[in-house]
């Protein structure tokens, strides 16, 4: 059993583990559909949700590793769903193509001027 947040960091699903502590306060990270704080221990067989902007990961965690590993050896460390990656799959192609990205916020001042100008 491992910490949420240090699980996520070695996972490699998260650049830092103060990334996926921030997630998990914000309530971006679901166990077993459960929002968590997180010092919540992860045990293989549950389910994980992470939602990192418009993209939302499902995986089931299959095993932990005591420190950060490489890349090809953390994706042994979870399942991803097929329908999570169908949706990142479709959310890459969106991306391709040139989809506007949502903004929040005040559009910044190059957004002001392409609208002013009438590119938008």
């Amino acid at each position: 059993m491992m910490r949420v947040d240090k699980w996520l960091w070695t996972a490699r699903l998260v650049k830092t583990r103060a990334l996926a502590a921030q997630a998990a306060k914000g309530g971006r990270v679901h166990v077993n559909g459960n929002p968590v704080k997180p010092g919540r221990e992860v045990a293989p067989g549950d389910e994980l949700e992470l939602t990192v902007g418009p993209v939302r990961r499902t995986v089931i965690v299959r095993a932990s590793a005591e420190r950060r590993v490489s890349a090809v050896e953390a994706t042994k460390l979870y399942d991803e769903t097929p329908k999570s990656l169908a949706e990142r799959e479709r959310q890459a192609e969106l991306r391709s193509l040139g989809a506007p990205i949502e903004r929040r916020g005040r559009p910044t001042k190059r957004d002001r001027r392409r609208f002013d100008s009438g590119q938008h």
